[in-house]
C-alpha cells in the first residue's frame, strides 16, 4: 500500500499576539521569550502599555529566509 504524504493542518494565526500568549502558543518559557524580545529577535508592536509580537511579520520573515533547514 502506498503511503500518502502528511499535510500540516492550518492553524489560524493572529497578526499580533500578546507576548505571554505567544510564549504559551509556541510552548516556550516566558523568560526565554522575554529574552528574545529584549534582544530584538522577535518583531514587536507596542499598543499603549501592551507589547505584542508581530506574528504576521515573523512568519513572513521566516518564510523568506534561505538558510532554513
Amino acid at each position: 500500500m502506498e503511503q500518502q504524504p502528511i499535510t500540516p493542518v492550518s492553524i489560524p494565526m493572529p497578526p499580533l499576539m500578546q507576548w505571554r500568549a505567544f510564549a504559551d502558543w509556541i510552548r516556550m518559557d516566558h523568560g526565554v521569550v522575554r529574552g528574545w524580545l529584549d534582544n530584538g529577535y522577535l518583531p514587536t508592536q507596542r499598543i499603549g502599555k501592551h507589547l505584542l509580537v508581530n506574528v504576521a511579520l515573523l512568519s513572513k520573515n521566516l518564510l523568506e529566509k534561505d538558510d532554513l533547514v
